[in-house]
């Protein structure tokens, strides 16, 4: 396939300003000058516009008008100057390539129609990252059949009126904040104007190549010795009424709240649904020990060893899978890295027990044994929980008391803790109300013991912590969907959590050239027999 559109319309936009005196290399070339000057005129005949507008900008910054202006007001000037000069050339260059375009025998489509009629000069519009030009090219016809354009194949033009440049411009900044902004910001960019509802559309065309992306993917192999860490969670979009589950809806609709104006405890709005977080990464084993965690004195806080650093991180996000299908794409994601199984797998979570039922269940699976760890922070606020049925609010004791609780967990001592709570709530006489915190965490650290084994873990230098899934739900989710008065819908909001996470992930670059192959195999190939495009001679 020829260079298509799209790289076109990258290299001239990514060349800017700087590109428009293109004859100052030619200035100085003495040597073959008449020779080079003769060739290059024939290879850039037709571009007779294109060198009006070149002329005409020069003539303009030799002007007094020009040498009156401040630098940034010549640096506007020329920004919007440029843009129209380079649409200019680019519809100066499609001009030539349809003039050029010569009849191709045969062509037969997908439905096996041949094609034998043939219209020249049908026009499309195609809106770049300069601004909207026109593509002639030849029209290959049959009675009752759709129309094919080999042309518009070896150009890889887009389905919708958007180029594929500027849909990558609308694909990076509709991560960044609303649509609004998004579109002031393609504005600043591009000069061109993208309605809100044309960028969401934009935006799910853009992301619909994740997942065989990410399955089509070759991940090299994991250094000798490192652990593969996985981890899940969730964190709620608010949406709009379609977009919620069944049971979630019905809850809305039928919603009788106490109080007009707000919510009593435990009453909920009923507008969100939960969006599943998963994250694979690599650590190299950092040993550490329970002081590390928690030192008591200057001494062990100046020799404390920092935990285990991620590396190849890999985040994925989705609103309308359910925690079950994410933790296969885990999964997936995990194999691709240790296909042969020879690594640690360690899986970190919350706590929560459905995400450790479908982490089990999956291993159990896949054959593959898999060490389930809570997040040691989840099991603090328990014991902070805890504390409060012992001491009065602000009571420095109760800082004591956390610590001595939290060194034993880290011990491997869960069990016993959840004992000792009970006997002191016991022997202090507390009423059921009064306990209820302590009942909570005894009963917590008892039913999660299994998955509290810390000991182990500092010894083979593995993380105790969610900090990386925490800080994925917070950038993926919250940063962007969870912006004030945001209301989703779910193939929007699914869109933006794959795009985001593709470009938290580093492989923005890699996914948009596979993008790009999959929609002229979609667009293009796949209309023509056999899926092969038949090229001019």
């Amino acid at each position: 396939m020829s260079a298509d559109l799209g790289t076109l319309s990258s290299e001239l936009y990514a060349s800017g300003v700087e590109l428009l005196p293109g004859e100052r290399a030619d200035v100085g070339a003495a040597t073959g000058a008449a020779s080079t000057s003769s060739a290059d005129s024939t290879a850039t005949e037709g571009f007779v516009r294109s060198r009006e507008l070149f002329d005409c900008e020069l003539a303009w910054l030799a002007s007094e008008e020009a040498g009156g202006l401040s630098h940034g007001e010549l640096e506007e000037r020329l920004q919007v100057n440029a843009r129209e000069l380079y649409r200019q050339l680019f519809e100066d260059h499609l001009e030539r390539r349809a003039e050029q375009e010569q009849r191709i025998e045969p062509v037969v489509g997908a439905d096996g129609a041949r094609r034998s009629s043939v219209e020249r000069a049908h026009e499309r519009p195609l809106v770049t990252v300069f601004g909207e030009v026109g593509v002639r090219r030849f029209a290959y016809r049959a009675r009752g059949c759709q129309n094919l354009y080999p042309a518009d194949g070896a150009l890889n033009l887009p389905a919708e009126k958007q180029s594929h440049g500027l849909r990558r411009v609308c694909a990076v900044e509709s991560t960044r904040g609303s649509f609004h902004e998004a579109g002031d910001a393609v504005v600043r960019a591009t000069g061109q104007r993208v309605a809100a509802r044309q960028l969401q559309q934009l935006a799910r065309r853009s992301a619909q190549d994740f997942e065989q992306f990410y399955a089509s993917r070759k991940r090299g192999a994991c250094q000798p010795g490192d652990a593969i860490v996985l981890s899940c969670d969730g964190k709620g979009v608010v949406m709009r009424t379609d977009g919620l589950r069944d049971a979630t809806r019905k809850q809305a609709q039928n919603n009788t709240n106490k109080l007009k104006t707000r919510l009593s405890r435990g009453e909920k709005h009923g507008r969100k649904r939960m969006a599943e977080v998963a994250a694979v990464y690599e650590i190299e084993p950092a040993p550490r020990t329970a002081a590390d965690i928690l030192p008591t004195n200057d001494a062990e806080r100046s020799a404390q060893i920092p935990a285990p650093a991620a590396k190849n991180k890999w985040l994925t996000a989705s609103v309308t899978d359910d925690a079950a299908t994410v933790v296969a794409k885990m999964f997936e994601e995990a194999e691709r890295r240790d296909p042969d199984h020879e690594r640690t797998w360690v899986a970190l979570v919350d706590g929560n027990k459905h995400q450790i039922d479908r982490i089990n269940a999956e291993a159990k699976a896949r054959k593959r044994n898999v060490t389930v760890l809570i997040d040691l922070i989840h099991v603090l606020e328990y014991l902070w929980k805890a504390v409060w049925s012992f001491f009065c609010e602000g009571d420095p004791a109760a800082e004591l008391w956390v610590r001595r609780h939290a060194q034993q967990i880290l011990a491997g001592n869960a069990t016993k803790v959840a004992g000792q709570i009970r006997r002191q709530a016991t022997k202090a006489g507390l009423d059921p109300t009064k306990r209820a915190g302590a009942d909570t965490c005894a009963t917590y650290l008892t039913n999660k013991h299994p998955c509290l084994d810390y000991p182990t873990a500092l010894k083979n230098g593995w993380p105790i912590a969610t900090g990386v899934i925490e800080g994925a739900c917070r950038h993926l989710v919250k940063d962007r969907l969870d912006i004030t008065g945001a209301r989703w819908g779910l193939p929007g909001a699914e869109a933006i959590l794959k795009l985001r996470a593709i470009r938290s992930n580093g492989d923005f670059e890699e996914y948009w050239q596979y993008h790009l192959a999959r929609e002229h195999q979609r667009v293009h190939q796949s209309r023509y027999a056999n899926g092969a495009i038949p090229k001019a001679t």
